[in-house]
């Protein structure tokens, strides 16, 4: 088989929702479908002793949330698929916003009672600037809700994407039938258990199915469905892979109800890896001359052995275990003998793979998020991945100054895989970590004990704005702790300002100052 029809088999997403709108539990389904595990666990599995598949750290266990980016890979119907899991609480951003640059498309789950939250914008927001796929899975169907066509509406408005039901459900919560497949024209009925009737269209006249369709509910789900039919908008499958639609689908992960029908779907219509830029120009995925970019490092992932593995997504060519690569960044020779596939804490070796893939190398301290790996004679790199900045900001130092060089080491170690974000004090050289939420300084001191044997004392200085600064136009002057001037891990300067009020008085009192949002850089390109 050639590297393009290798290529073509690879459909490569991430799942991205607010926290509890139940991407893992989706997620475990899939898997389910794809032969990867006998029986799903959800992921608030503490008290029946069953933890999710894609649930692979200890602190995930103990509180039942993801906090980690997992990454399975199955075969499905002749295809590759590639599920990146990434986390859903709202701390863990950072690692989220990273993985969306190593996918094709995404799968965005809307919990059916509560609507679009400030998570999903948020997401959404990267997602649609960045011009990827999304298709949307409505679930919870076996609760009571809004309505569906209130859920569209809200779809369209405050994410200002037009939206095309693929189905239509037929009541919801203990009213709840089943759903209309308007993709493949047939009635899929609900009977309360994992096992799901698929009626075609026409047979819904025949006299076996009067009691079902005699029922209120079904009939006012019919003229729903008539009038989207007449009046809603054509889908187009242009418009989906451009970004500027999304296909809807309504359903249960939980129960689990119309995640197959979703699952056939998405699966036809999702986009195989596409072209990438680098600096060198367009690099299309049938390239002969393998390369890939690193978009994730975790330390640890087997304490025993205090290993690191980078997380390589595959843009071209084809990989072989043992091939040597350059390393764009250092112009380095590195000989790839430890390649992975895992799936959360399991791993099994992987001999090849192609554009679309993720594969885990081992990382002899060589790597960083971001990096160009390169075979062939050509040197390039991948587009620059985006850095979002954190709203938090706290010191931390060791509780045992004898623990100095343990702590400088888990700090590096978990600032280079982009566990959190480091930044020092201009004035007093402090350590400032940077998160996105509380729960991301639980999980750093966490990780310090466990696997650096280091305890860590916290000194908050609370939400902050930050906006970087220009080199030259750094004037030491003008910042105090109301305004703390610090440095990044690059060197960069910035300002932490205390509130609105403070950047805003700033501005006015220095407007030849430039002061840069990186967010909407990142995000909006501007």
């Amino acid at each position: 088989m050639s590297i393009q029809e290798e290529v073509n088999k690879r459909k490569t997403f991430a799942i991205i929702s607010h926290p509890d709108a139940g991407k893992t539990t989706l997620t475990e389904k899939l898997l389910l479908y794809g032969n990867l595990i006998r029986s799903a666990g959800t992921v608030k599995g503490k008290k029946s002793g069953k933890y999710a598949t894609s649930d692979w750290m200890e602190i995930e266990k103990q509180r039942g949330i993801s906090v980690t980016s997992s990454v399975m890979n199955f075969p499905y119907k002749g295809y590759q698929v590639n599920i990146l899991d990434t986390p859903g609480h709202e701390d863990f951003s950072e690692d989220t916003y990273r993985t969306l640059t190593a996918v094709d498309s995404v799968v965005m789950i809307i919990d059916a009672t509560k609507g679009i939250e400030a998570q999903t914008l948020k997401l959404f927001k990267v997602c649609r600037m960045r011009g990827i796929p999304i298709f949307t899975f409505i679930n919870k169907l076996d609760r009571e809700g809004k309505e569906p066509l209130e859920l569209l509406e809200e779809i369209e408005e405050v994410l200002d994407i037009e939206t095309y039901p693929m189905n239509w459900p037929v009541g919801m919560g203990k009213r709840f039938l089943g759903i209309f497949d308007r993709h493949e024209k047939q009635f899929v009925q609900y009977n309360g258990n994992e096992e799901e009737s698929y009626i075609p269209y026409e047979e819904l006249k025949q006299p076996d199915h009067t009691e079902l369709v005699t029922q209120a509910t079904y009939e006012a789900a019919e003229e729903e469905l008539t009038l989207l039919d007449e009046a809603g908008d054509q889908f187009s499958l242009d418009a989906v892979l451009s970004g500027k639609q999304t296909p809807v689908f309504f359903g249960s992960a939980l129960a689990p109800f119309g995640v197959e029908t979703f699952f056939n779907t998405f699966i036809s219509m999702a986009p195989a890896p596409t072209p990438r830029k680098t600096t060198g120009g367009v690099i299309q995925p049938g390239n002969p001359d393998f390369s890939g970019f690193v978009f994730k490092i975790q330390a640890n992932m087997n304490p025993a052995h205090r290993d690191r593995v980078a997380f390589l997504r595959v843009c071209s060519g084809k990989f072989e275990r043992g091939m040597s690569v350059t390393l764009a960044r250092t112009n380095k020779t590195i000989k790839l003998a430890q390649s992975q596939q895992i799936v959360a804490s399991d791993r099994d070796t992987v001999d090849e793979a192609y554009a679309g893939d993720i594969i885990g190398i081992y990382d002899p301290n060589a790597y960083q998020i971001g990096d160009t790996l390169i075979a062939g004679k050509d040197r390039y790199e991948y587009d620059e991945l985006p850095q979002f900045p954190p709203e938090l900001f706290k010191k931390v130092a060791a509780k045992n100054v004898m623990k100095a060089k343990q702590f400088k080491k888990g700090i590096d170690q978990l600032v280079q895989e982009g566990a959190i974000q480091l930044f020092r004090d201009k004035r007093t050289e402090s350590y400032i970590i940077g998160a996105v939420g509380e729960l991301q300084y639980e999980v750093f001191q966490y990780r310090m004990k466990n696997e650096y044997n280091v305890d860590v004392v916290f000194e908050t200085i609370g939400e902050r704005i930050p906006r970087w600064l220009k080199q030259e136009q750094v004037n030491e002057s003008l910042f105090d702790e109301r305004n703390m001037l610090v440095r990044d891990r690059e060197g960069n300067f910035l300002v932490l300002f205390k509130n609105e009020f403070s950047l805003n008085w700033f501005k006015d009192k220095n407007p030849n100052i430039d002061l840069i949002d990186l967010f909407e850089i990142n995000t909006y390109g501007v």
